[in-house]
């Protein structure tokens, strides 16, 4: 199928909401249908009201002019209908609560800190039980301040203590993108006073600028929450965005709501509020997650008030309401306009539609017979069967040239035919004549091959169907019906790490079939690749399964979506349509494989699978597979501003399927982000690999990451075991930091 027949998938809905950092009182019923008429999908809303907060202060105030250190702390009282109007509604639904953004629940003054964490907790469960779904709490960052370390751990057991208070509740932590000025909008005008000496010490500010403080900050609360379901981000996006790494790693977080300030956007000659190029090429990355944010244009203004006296307009009303939104609205009709104007997806991304971040166990094929619905995915690649054609086309023309002789083309594998089909077509285009065969162990897909050469005009009863293990096989016949060799050997076992779905193991057992002096392999190599990632959503999703005490020694394919890259290298990335400079993701080889194996390999292999005086195998058995193990030992360098916390390795592959005689064209594929668009730009058929940490590790600036990784086998199976250690340098020397435990996926390794 060409890429450009596959559906085109609907432009992405944006939740757009309102909010007035300066409302104060509930909304009512009435804001809520005029939020509505405009174009607003939800609105926020306090949970109490101004008596409340004068009421807190009060208890502040009188306790602090006692002077008297050994008088209890202030208590809270409930909620009375003075407090609030709050209450279950058919609005409630579209309403995200706020909680007094004056209770400073991280405040040095005990006091403060002590009557905020009341408020917190008492607003937060009136809104639980009022049916409100969202609750946004008070900010950790406040303008003027930077928490310390105490502040941060303040505000973390309170976040953790705040999951508690419903269980249907989805509690939003507010934080910066990163650590510039906060917009007037976002200041808190009110706060409860403090004493002197404690408002003096709130006051004090760090000094230098740390862009990934805030990010650090939420890391701890995330950390300490245990990476909760219930816990989710609310982020403000600045005026002047901060790196392409930082961006990478919030992109990675549970983004629930992306705030817009009035600041953030710019005016255009026209006057009219639009956003720059680099915050549209945020916003269409981060609304492209599979949850994508609602978005919440903060600011102090007002809804405009309608021009009828009811809460619901007559029909004759509603004509009369202008068409474009008032001025007030003008961020929202722009931001409607960039909603229309999205690009659409890519074919890979509209492919993986539902498959974002889903762990998957890899397919093994040797032991298990794939379903019809599998085959027909891969066959779907508008990029690989087209490339596998070039290759053998190539490889017909290099070999006929040599032979002048009928090609003796073996599909090992062959699935339900579309290799075959290409080798076919290939030999139609090149008219070299082949002699084909398509070998195939599942005894359902023989029935479909053996129909398909029956009725397929391209195939024409000419294929040898053999349904058999290839390496059983007892190889081809020439025209003349005498056992020979075969010239080229096509296979697509190839799985998401390149090797991870036996390949090797495979191919070695019918290379005896080859023809020792022409005989080409396509693939004739593949290489395996890995990178260090950031994937919060993924550990998450591990961590709260049930109890299974393998779920981290396992590698899972999984179409790699939320997650943000730790390591990168110096070489530059073409600027984005925005003028975005950015770098490549350092993703390294870690081994590779090549076909067909030198005659002295399988000798070995062979002498060793019978036994006798050799010694065995070093991970068990008589060895005779070991020439197929692998290890590597890389190491990552993080930048000098670029922390973040590892929860496993993403591991890719490239193959050269072939490369002729002379040199002059070679086909690859490749799932390495840093190769693919160049090797086979919109191939569909593999996702990424994802080995996980049990443990996650915190990166610091600069540090090393090191990894230590081992392909093993026994003879009877293939496992990987994965480390991965975190160094920083100390004085000039570099001193290890951190390490994970050493995982192994032996107890579910890949039968042979």
């Amino acid at each position: 199928m060409d890429s450009s027949e596959a559906p085109m998938l609907p432009q992405p809905v944006f939740y757009i909401g309102h909010h007035d950092t300066n409302r104060e009182n509930v909304v009512s019923g009435e804001l809520m249908d005029q939020a509505r008429i405009i174009g607003y999908d939800m609105i926020t809303t306090p949970i109490t009201n101004t008596a409340f907060r004068d009421h807190v202060q009060k208890l502040c105030s009188e306790h602090q002019a006692a002077g008297d250190s050994r008088l209890p702390m202030p208590i809270v009282t409930s909620l009375g209908p003075e407090y609030t109007s709050l209450g279950p509604s058919d609005a409630t639904p579209s309403m995200i609560a706020t909680v007094s953004p004056w209770a400073d629940v991280s405040s040095s003054d005990p006091v403060v800190a002590h009557l905020s964490r009341q408020v917190v907790s008492i607003e937060v469960a009136y809104a639980a039980f009022c049916g409100i779904s969202n609750v946004i709490l008070p900010p950790l960052f406040r303008a003027g301040t930077t928490p310390d370390a105490v502040a941060v751990s303040r505000y973390a057991d309170v976040v953790s203590q705040s999951l508690s208070l419903g269980p249907y509740l989805q509690i939003l932590a507010p934080f910066p993108m990163d650590d510039q000025k906060l917009p007037k909008e976002e200041t808190v005008t009110f706060k409860l006073q403090s004493s002197a000496k404690h408002a003096t010490e709130q006051s004090s500010e760090q000094p230098g600028s740390d862009p990934f403080s805030t990010w650090d900050a939420w890391n701890h609360v995330r950390i300490v929450c245990n990476y909760a379901a219930k816990l989710a981000l609310v982020l403000t996006i600045p005026r002047l965005l901060p790196s392409d790494h930082l961006q990478s790693r919030w992109y990675s977080e549970p983004l629930r709501i992306l705030t817009l300030p009035a600041s953030s956007f710019a005016a255009n000659p026209n006057g009219h509020p639009v956003l720059s190029k680099a915050h549209q090429a945020m916003l269409t990355k981060y609304m492209r997650l599979q949850m994508p944010p609602w978005l919440l244009l903060s600011g102090s203004s007002e809804l405009p008030q309608p021009d009828y006296s009811t809460s619901e307009p007559t029909p004759a009303e509603a004509a009369q309401l202008p068409v474009h939104p008032p001025a007030q609205a003008s961020r929202l009709a722009y931001l409607r306009y960039v909603q229309r104007t999205q690009p659409p997806l890519p074919p890979l991304a509209r492919f993986a539609q539902g498959y974002q971040d889903f762990l998957q166990s890899p397919l093994q094929p040797l032991t298990d017979n794939l379903e019809s619905i599998t085959y027909e995915v891969f066959e779907k690649d508008p990029i690989k069967y087209a490339w596998y054609e070039q290759a053998i086309a190539l490889a017909l023309k290099d070999l006929y040239s040599a032979l002048r002789r009928p090609i003796v083309v073996a599909v090992v594998g062959a699935g339900r035919g579309p290799l075959m089909t290409r080798s076919l077509m290939a030999s139609g285009t090149t008219e070299v004549p082949i002699l084909p065969y398509a070998i195939e162990k599942n005894p359902n897909a023989f029935v479909l091959l053996q129909r398909r050469n029956k009725t397929d005009p391209l195939w024409g009863g000419r294929v040898q169907v053999i349904k058999t293990d290839m390496r059983s096989w007892t190889g081809p016949l020439d025209t003349e019906g005498k056992p020979t060799k075969v010239d080229i050997l096509v296979s697509e076992l190839l799985g998401s790490f390149a090797d991870n779905e036996l390949s090797p193991e495979c191919l070695d057992g019918v290379q005896h079939h080859l023809d020792p002096e022409n005989g080409v392999s396509i693939p004739q190599s593949y290489t395996a690749w890995v990178t260090p990632i950031a994937s919060p959503r993924i550990h998450a999703d591990l961590l709260h399964r049930p109890s299974d005490p393998e779920k981290y020694n396992l590698p899972y394919v999984t179409m790699l979506h939320q997650f943000s890259y730790l390591s990168y290298t110096d070489r530059p990335l073409p600027p984005t349509p925005a003028g975005l400079i950015s770098f490549e993701p350092s993703i390294q080889e870690c081994w590779e494989f090549t076909h067909p194996l030198s005659t002295s390999v399988i000798s070995q292999s062979s002498v060793r699978k019978r036994g006798g005086q050799l010694a065995p195998g070093l991970s068990g058995g008589d060895g005779w597979n070991e020439h197929n193990a692998r290890s590597c030992h890389l190491t990552f360098p993080v930048g000098e501003v670029s922390r973040g916390v590892c929860h496993g390795l993403a591991g890719y592959f490239e193959t050269v399927l072939y490369r002729s005689r002379d040199g002059s064209r070679v086909v690859e594929l490749s799932t390495n982000p840093n190769t693919m668009d160049e090797k086979s730009k919109d191939m569909i058929s593999w996702f990424p690999i994802f080995f996980p940490l049990k443990t996650p590790l915190y990166i610091s600036d600069g540090a090393e990451i090191r990894l230590d990784m081992y392909r093993k086998t026994d003879d009877r199976k293939v496992w990987y075991t994965w480390q991965v250690g975190v160094w920083v340098q100390v004085n000039g020397r570099w001193q290890r930091t951190g390490v994970s435990e050493v995982h192994s996926s032996a107890e579910n390794g890949c039968l042979m």
